[in-house]
């Protein structure tokens, strides 16, 4: 029997601003009161130290936590290890931002408040699993292909201003060609200062940088696939999915899709889900331009593939078409669709008859 008089311990809220070097926490309890903030470096004892302080308030059930993804990725996930309830908190209204003002304190207690009542919260995406594994491999990739692209263009500006002789070896050439001639120019280092000989000195760096990129590329790409077949094999089977937009969408999606609760969701996290622009007797939608770009153009290369090979899209396609539908409005609606298989695929599970998807 608990004694006579003894108080129930408080139900604490906390609310962390996430900087590089620093986070900000608040404290507030059920009602709302603010009970103090304080500020701890970004290390694991400042982890501990920030957790301490919540709870010396009393029982801590829940904490709001700004950028999940980015500064507050080592925190979140410290937190989720000590079994602390963790939300992600979206960036405050711009409104109230302009009248409440901007500071640490400030953005804490936001993030403190909006976690108490639930608004614009998220479930953070799981950061110790395959799927960031596959994130990191990604970010290495994306950064040799624009290495690579960017390689090329220098070449071709290169070319264009290159002596006469030399342009026109190498103008018309195709791309493996020209990088498999410039690789193997001889240039005279002995006259350097001459513009020929240190137009093909550049040239052949580019071209051998070109190359050690191209390397770097297909030996990331087996690792990727070899993951994502680990991770999620049905997702390759899928018509028009590849191990480039495999792995973007699980990413998108993180090792924890449960967390998008529908379809819908995942769609318009994927800026694939039409907005209502309607108005008195004009119904129509407009044009998502919001959520994870990198996942709509994903969603996007699927349907340009599909629409390439797959009979059941060319079907769908001339179908929509007779229906006064122009082609932008029909992949915007194949992009929905795709997202609709996608994210089931996701999840592993098969939808409901109501949820069924047309097919496309």
């Amino acid at each position: 029997m608990p004694r006579a008089g003894a108080q129930p311990q408080l139900e604490i809220t906390g609310g962390v601003d996430t900087h590089r070097d620093t986070h900000t926490a608040a404290a507030v309890d059920q009602t709302g009161r603010m009970l103090g903030h304080a500020t701890f470096p970004t290390t694991r004892a400042g982890y501990a130290a920030l957790l301490a302080w919540l709870q010396s308030f009393g029982l801590l059930v829940l904490a709001g936590v700004e950028g999940t993804g980015a500064y507050g990725a080592g925190l979140t996930t410290y937190l989720s290890e000590q079994g602390i309830t963790v939300v992600e908190i979206d960036r405050p209204n711009r409104k109230t931002r302009r009248r409440a003002g901007k500071s640490d304190p400030i953005d804490a207690e936001a993030a403190a408040r909006a976690a108490l009542g639930k608004v614009r919260t998220g479930t953070p995406k799981s950061r110790d699993s395959q799927v960031e594994a596959l994130r990191n491999l990604r970010v290495a990739r994306t950064s040799a292909v624009d290495q690579r692209a960017g390689c090329m263009r220098q070449i071709k500006a290169l070319i264009v201003t290159a002596p006469h002789a030399l342009r026109d070896q190498l103008r018309g050439l195709t791309t493996a060609r020209l990088i498999h001639t410039c690789h193997n120019l001889r240039p005279d280092s002995t006259q350097i200062g001459t513009p020929e000989q240190a137009v093909k000195t550049a040239l052949r760096s580019l071209a051998r940088r070109y190359t050690t990129a191209q390397e770097e590329i297909a030996e990331l790409d087996t690792l990727i696939t070899t993951l994502i077949e680990t991770i999620n094999p049905a997702l390759l089977q899928l018509t028009g999915v590849g191990p480039d937009t495999a792995g973007q969408l699980l990413v998108t999606a993180g090792h924890n899709p449960e967390r998008i609760h529908s379809e819908g969701a995942f769609a318009m996290l994927c800026g694939a889900a039409p907005i209502p622009a309607s108005s008195g007797q004009t119904q129509r939608h407009r044009l998502n331009r919001g959520g994870d770009r990198q996942a709509n153009k994903a969603l996007y290369m699927i349907v340009i593939n599909r629409l390439r090979w797959d009979p059941r899209t060319h079907t769908y396609l001339a179908k929509r078409t007779a229906d006064g539908l122009s082609k932008k409005d029909t992949i915007r609606c194949l992009k929905r669709l795709i997202a609709r298989e996608i994210y089931y695929t996701l999840r592993q599970t098969q939808p409901t008859p109501n949820q069924q998807p047309a097919t496309a």
